[in-house]
């Protein structure tokens, strides 16, 4: 792998990492002032209106689409020079993305199989939270082998392509054809900017400003307008500098991981559990978030893994083993920041939202405990120890 690319992913998980550790300070921060005096103030804030938007909306709507200008441009690095760049490659991680994606939705379903109104939020569970997950990592040390953190930073990075998917095809309002049209002009003058390589971002950075506002008139979730412009981003270098693509993403990266993702976290976690009842814990959209993340993300990830290897269509990671390869499908069922943001995309009934925000917390918390364990537990009983990778 070219050195660039290397330092761009050991970047990548650095600031993953931290911004991981500052994410579970703004959620907890944002638990304890929902429950304090200060809660009706946090959410009088939430939905005070600036502009055309509430706060709310532009955290989720503004923000996050730099988070996914973030991801598009992490996952065509990858996939063009990177990690996920050859089939070996991709392999193990693409296997274990689309087990992680359809295990938890079915369990989602099944909770929800008698309550029609839940079942719009299927795919709540279905997302990783890597800033979280490799957060949580970042906290076990020299516990978890490199190659193994790669290789969850890949899935995730997969799983990230899946939800931004799942976000245009299933949760996509009625449509505006003027401004679609308009978005698709703006879309085809970004690619012609590729095209004619101009290495100078502004240019680009502009015409995605304007794409994110065709977006918001258009029922396409704005967001995704962050993706598209960064599949236009030139990833080639001109006389020796970096590429712009490299350049936008060391640039945002200390942004995303410090800023934006703890800022969307303490917006989005607040949730008053004054009137928490057992009514709420038990209701499918409590258990489906819950369920899915915790046993579906797991099931998912290890059965698909561990039959792709089986198949000889994947290798295990070199120098890790069965246990630990099932401490990151544990791991998985972190998915903090895009489960909250499909919940938001999902459900307009405030009752609903704050159910599935209880369970997404409940099975991402009750996952991190449960990887931590795996991972801690038997390097203090017996030492560290590998049987190696698998051919």
């Amino acid at each position: 792998m070219p050195a660039r690319a290397v330092s761009a992913l050991r970047d990548f998980l650095r600031s993953e990492s931290a911004g991981g550790v500052l994410l579970m300070i703004a959620a907890a921060a944002a638990l304890l002032t929902a429950n304090s005096p200060l809660g009706a103030a946090y959410f009088h804030a939430l939905h005070a209106y600036l502009g055309p938007l509430s706060v709310e909306h532009w955290i989720n709507d503004g923000l996050m689409a730099v988070f996914f200008l973030l991801v598009g441009l992490e996952i065509k690095r990858e996939v063009v020079g990177g990690e996920l760049s050859t089939w070996p490659r991709r392999a193990l991680p693409g296997f274990a993305a689309l087990g992680g994606m359809i295990a938890p939705a079915l369990i989602y379903l099944l909770v929800a199989r008698e309550a029609p109104d839940v079942r719009a939020g299927w795919a709540i569970p279905a997302a990783t939270d890597i800033a979280f997950a490799l957060g949580v990592l970042s906290l076990l040390g020299p516990r978890v082998p490199g190659a193994l953190k790669i290789f969850l930073a890949a899935l995730a990075i997969i799983d990230d392509l899946g939800a931004i998917l799942i976000i245009a095809f299933f949760y996509t309002d009625h449509l505006t054809l003027w401004a679609l049209g308009a978005a698709g002009a703006v879309l085809a003058g970004l690619i012609g900017l590729n095209r004619l390589k101009v290495a100078a971002l502004w240019p680009y950075l502009l015409l995605g400003a304007l794409l994110w506002f065709l977006f918001l008139k258009s029922g396409v979730h704005a967001t995704l307008a962050g993706v598209l412009l960064a599949m236009t981003i030139p990833l080639t270098s001109t006389r020796g500098e970096h590429s712009p693509l490299h350049r936008l993403e060391h640039g945002l990266n200390p942004w995303v991981a410090y800023l934006i993702v703890p800022v969307f976290g303490f917006a989005n976690a607040g949730v008053a559990l004054g009137g928490l009842t057992a009514s709420v814990l038990t209701a499918p959209a409590t258990l489906g978030a819950a369920l899915g993340l915790f046993l579906g993300k797991q099931a998912g990830v290890m059965a698909f893994s561990a039959a792709a290897i089986a198949l000889g269509l994947a290798r295990r990671p070199t120098g890790v083993t069965w246990s630990q390869l099932y401490g990151v499908a544990v791991l998985c069922g972190v998915g903090f920041t895009m489960s909250l943001f499909i919940n938001n995309l999902a459900f307009q009934d405030a009752l609903l939202r704050e159910e599935t925000k209880i369970g997404v917390l409940a099975g991402s918390v009750a996952s991190a405990l449960l990887a931590w364990l795996i991972f801690a537990l038997p390097r203090r009983r017996t030492g560290a120890t590998t049987d190696g990778g698998s051919n």
